[in-house]
């Protein structure tokens, strides 16, 4: 046989290459078989397979150059070799990966033409059906060799991703290795495989395992070493984007309305943020939650009869001379421990496959264990389990048998996608089977928030949560971990479900919250609380209310008892603050109305007591079971106006420092010009006994901000 037949024969027999990387794989597969054949691969007399490699090598190089050209030995040797060397450093120094193809070199050595073309990834996966099952491969599978390669990069780069009992995502780790180590013939598998494999964390979603070629993508820089990098994925937390409260004219907006808020999950995610040596997202600092994660001794109802009590006060504004603070506090009654009442509590645990970090399931587990200790013997619990589809793992226990519900705790583990809908629907069901009358019956879902499986949009999950909590059953939203966390899938949940949200980022956290909190946590005592503000406009000009940008309410709400709020436990405290200007004031940015002016005078005989008040504070709430609301006021007057900061009660002026520190992580224009160490300052002179020592460490995280602020 000629050479010019042997190349006319390989020229028709081989397809070209689809893509450049596919040409570059193969050529690396050819260069290797030189290594194997040696220079005698390309001598004239009789060696065909020598061509045929020789012909490979011109044909994914440059698959319009002309076969001729290689004709002589002496001048293939000459030309090809070099090019291919060369070619390999390029590929080398730009980053794209080589493939070890030695299955494709040993055949050319062994003196055959190779009988399955090189193919590209969507090609193999396609033609594995072809294939008779588990037959040994011909040609390395691009598309299993790319995910291969994936592996091991993943592996070399990135170890704490491939550290015993890791796991990559809710595809394990093992299955991957598995198909990847099988033969062309099961790309069948791996097709499946990788349409169900959810996303891998810190890798990109063009480089996962939907796309296998797309696996290994060159850096955009080399690093210094010249290694190969994955290219990871931003991180997936999502918060809710809302803007902050603008500066209000009195006499156009006097009536300022809200939902309470008593969750504390953003001051958990500020101080995990911190800690972790960044600066956090502004948008998941919500200034209220901050204000409301500390104990306050707020002056507190004497009885049940009323259950709320406000305390006002008006004071200087430390980050602005030209304005005021309008602080109004509102402290829930107690419920004595002898009195409250059984509780039947249904855990909805997510056991998915991106709850296998130690700061999730292994802390979800002992955060329970840790609440279970704190409830009654007569209490009852059940466990629902969810991670593609719902399960339920202990039915209505009583405490009593504590042995048992931890047991059933302790087993749990992880693995699967994430089926959140259906294990709420499970939950709900299971509360409603138990439910107590006069009793408190509550759902506590535990999750980092990843819903990919079912109705998993927030409308649609706030749709199935609205319809169950007509049922009587409240809601506890816990998150935990980081990297994943849909924060705002959690509030919509809590607000929508007369429930509360808390993140539970250390097993302390998950003490204050469960153990040290657990009477306002589970026990409620009025649901829907919403609140009203009415400003005078003879005393006041504007006004601005810090945080609740989430819990805003219409003027008209507050008086529609089918408009859900916040809820309130027992024990709880709500704390609002205002930034009001005084009429007169130089700080005053709206200019008075031409036309209204008159319509805002007070009458000759209006009541000089209403004339004397800056304000006046409404606040609906209902009692549980109840579709009926109350009304509770509170006026607000000069009497209750201190002359300067040093002079306002000590857990008004903390609360304060905290307000300010939120601003200023929430990058609010208002506080620009007071600094950290203003803040830490006004603090410290008001931490007062701390006998949790959470204030000690609100000062710690502020001077955290401060050292990174000035990175």
């Amino acid at each position: 046989m000629t050479v010019d037949k042997e190349l006319e024969k390989l020229s028709h027999s081989t397809p070209p290459a689809a893509t450049p990387e596919a040409r570059a794989r193969a050529l690396a597969a050819a260069m290797q078989a030189f290594d194997t054949a040696g220079n005698n691969a390309l001598a004239p007399q009789g060696n065909a397979k020598g061509w045929r490699q020789s012909s490979i090598i011109n044909w994914i190089w440059s698959p319009a150059m002309n076969k001729k050209f290689l004709a002589g030995s002496a001048l293939a040797t000459l030309l090809v070799i070099p090019a291919a060397g060369y070619l390999a450093i390029e590929l080398t120094r730009n980053g794209l990966p080589i493939v070890d193809q030695t299955e494709i070199a040993g055949d050319l050595s062994q003196g055959g033409a190779s009988k399955q073309p090189v193919a590209t990834a969507d090609q193999s996966v396609k033609a594995a059906p072809q294939l008779p099952p588990q037959a040994p491969a011909e040609n390395g599978s691009l598309a299993e060799q790319s995910v291969a390669d994936a592996q091991a990069l993943q592996d070399k780069e990135t170890p704490a991703l491939a550290k015993p009992g890791a796991r990559i995502s809710e595809f394990d780790a093992n299955d991957i290795a598995t198909l990847t180590n099988k033969s062309e013939a099961s790309a069948t598998a791996l097709g499946a495989a990788k349409r169900s494999a959810p996303a891998a964390p810190g890798i990109a979603p063009q480089q996962q395992l939907a796309e296998p070629m797309a696996a290994i993508a060159p850096s955009p820089a080399p690093p210094a070493e010249g290694r190969v990098q994955m290219q990871l994925n931003p991180n997936r937390e999502r918060f809710a984007n809302a803007a902050a409260n603008p500066i209000k004219s009195v006499s156009t907006d006097p009536v300022s309305t809200f939902s309470a808020d008593v969750d504390s999950a953003s001051y958990a995610f500020v101080r995990r943020s911190l800690t972790g040596g960044a600066m956090p997202d502004p948008q998941s600092v919500r200034v209220e939650e901050m204000i409301n994660y500390f104990p306050y001794d707020w002056p507190g109802p004497e009885n049940a009869a009323q259950p709320f009590k406000a305390t006002a006060t008006v004071m200087p504004t430390p980050w602005n001379h030209d304005t005021e603070l309008m602080h109004v506090a509102i402290k829930g009654y107690d419920i004595a421990p002898a009195t409250t009442p059984h509780a039947n509590l249904v855990f909805l645990i997510d056991v998915s496959g991106s709850m296998d970090e130690p700061d999730k399931l292994p802390l979800l587990k002992s955060a329970f264990r840790l609440l279970v200790n704190r409830l009654k013997a007569d209490d009852t619990v059940s466990i629902v389990t969810y991670a593609g589809n719902a399960g339920t793992v202990l039915s209505p226990t009583r405490v009593a048998e504590k042995s048992k519900i931890l047991s059933a705790i302790d087993k749990l583990e992880p693995g699967g996608s994430t089926g959140g809908a259906e294990g709420i629907e499970a939950a709900y069901d299971l509360a409603k089977q138990a439910f107590v009358k006069d009793g408190v019956n509550r759902v506590m879902l535990a999750t980092d928030g990843d819903f990919n499986v079912g109705p998993s949009s927030d409308e649609d999950l706030k749709r199935i949560i609205e319809e169950r909590r007509r049922d009587g059953i409240f809601l506890t939203v816990l998150g935990f971990g980081r990297g994943n966390l849909n924060d705002s899938l959690m509030q919509t949940l809590a607000q929508n479900g007369n429930g509360s949200a808390a993140y539970i980022d250390t097993l302390a956290e998950a003490q204050k919250t469960l153990v040290e909190e657990a009477g306002s946590t589970l026990f409620p005592i009025a649901s829907d609380v919403k609140f009203q503000v009415e400003f005078n406009p003879e005393r006041i000009a504007e006004y601005r209310l810090i945080g609740y940008e989430t819990r805003a309410l219409k003027r008209e709400d507050f008086n529609n008892d089918r408009v859900d709020a916040g809820d309130i436990g027992s024990g709880h405290s709500v704390t609002a603050i205002y930034e009001i200007t005084p009429k007169g004031s130089p700080a005053v940015m709206n200019d008075d109305l031409r036309y209204g002016a008159a319509n805002n005078a007070p009458a000759e005989n209006a009541d000089t007591a209403r004339q004397g008040e800056l304000a006046f504070v409404k606040m609906r709430y209902k009692r549980p079971g109840e579709d009926k609301s109350a009304l509770v006021t509170t006026p607000v007057n000069d009497s209750n106006a201190v002359a300067a900061v040093d002079a306002a009660p000590q857990d008004v002026r903390f609360s304060v420092a905290v307000a300010a520190f939120g601003q200023k992580l929430s990058r609010i224009a208002a506080v620009d010009s007071y600094s950290y160490q203003a803040i830490a300052d006004l603090a410290a002179a008001s931490r007062g006994a701390d006998t949790f020592g959470y204030r000690s460490d609100f000062l710690s995280l502020v001077r955290l901000a401060d050292g990174l602020s000035q990175r």
